[in-house]
């Protein structure tokens, strides 16, 4: 069996704000300052191996004791931007969700009654003491959810096929960047053109949610759409021919357009696009 340290977990997704220090007080500021000097910062694969590990003990550690010191790290135009992990906050806000996502008797097995009661209390008492915090980091599994496309363009996606080198280096990479004015700007426009086209439903809510949440963030930040462990759940060929932002705006430009077929066909793109993706999350 491979260790928990060395095994690649396929299925998240990322969708991440990276604020620039100056968002930041103090001492805040400064620890994140310091951190972007390291040359040995983990990665998404670290953190998700990390919590993984947690899961092990019997019982189960559901959300970290102690909150995260790591972030995410880039540089753009000269400027540092960090992205903080915060795992325990996401910790306790993924527990509160698992109950819509998994049958009751599944749920009591991997994480008894009496866990999840205790850790539903803890962040109560936190939450008293922190009502404005918010994740830098919105995870999926086995998709990217497509209110997420709404925020980025074709043209801002990147694509590495990876190599065979070290483990960092040797997986594909897809991902999408795109400064904050920009993602606010393009959801504003999606939800004019959705409001007018469709009934309201999950798409426009999840847009709306989305676009509450960037509201929270400095305007100089920055957007990144990482398809993350994904990249191993998809074939290459696949991964390499995938425009799913592209097809979202397609779709969107042709209802603006009153154009229902183009519309049709470019959600016909994603869906067999993202039906290989779905049946092996039901496999597992």
């Amino acid at each position: 069996m491979p260790k928990v340290s060395s095994v690649i977990v396929p299925y998240a997704a990322y969708l991440r704000v990276y604020e620039p220090l100056a968002a930041f007080a103090e001492p805040e500021r400064g620890h994140w300052e310091r951190y972007a000097r390291r040359p040995d910062r983990p990665s998404y694969q670290d953190e998700l191996r990390r919590s993984l590990a947690d899961l092990l003990p019997t019982p189960p550690v559901v959300v970290p004791v102690h909150e995260s010191g790591d972030a995410f790290v880039l540089e753009a135009g000269g400027v540092v931007h960090v992205c903080p992990w915060r795992t325990r906050l996401r910790g306790w806000q993924a527990l509160g969700d698992l109950a819509e996502e998994l049958p009751a008797p599944v749920l009591d097995a991997v994480l008894p009654p009496v866990v999840r009661h205790q850790a539903a209390q803890d962040y109560e008492r936190w939450l008293a003491g922190n009502p404005d915090a918010r994740p830098w980091i919105r995870t999926a599994t086995w998709q990217v959810p497509l209110n997420w496309f709404v925020l980025v363009a074709d043209e801002e996606r990147e694509y590495a096929k990876g190599s065979g080198g070290a483990p960092r280096d040797a997986a594909p990479v897809l991902r999408y960047r795109t400064p904050m004015v920009q993602a606010r700007r393009r959801v504003a426009r999606a939800l004019r053109t959705l409001r007018d086209a469709i009934e309201e439903g999950p798409l426009i809510d999840g847009l709306v949610d989305v676009g509450r949440w960037l509201e929270e963030f400095h305007p100089r930040s920055l957007v990144e759409l990482d398809y993350g462990g994904l990249v191993h759940a998809l074939p290459a060929g696949d991964l390499e021919d995938d425009h799913s932002a592209a097809d979202v705006a397609a779709g969107i430009e042709a209802l603006r357009n009153g154009d229902g077929a183009a519309a049709g066909e470019a959600y016909g793109r994603l869906v067999e696009r993202w039906r290989a993706v779905r049946d092996r999350r039901s496999a597992n």
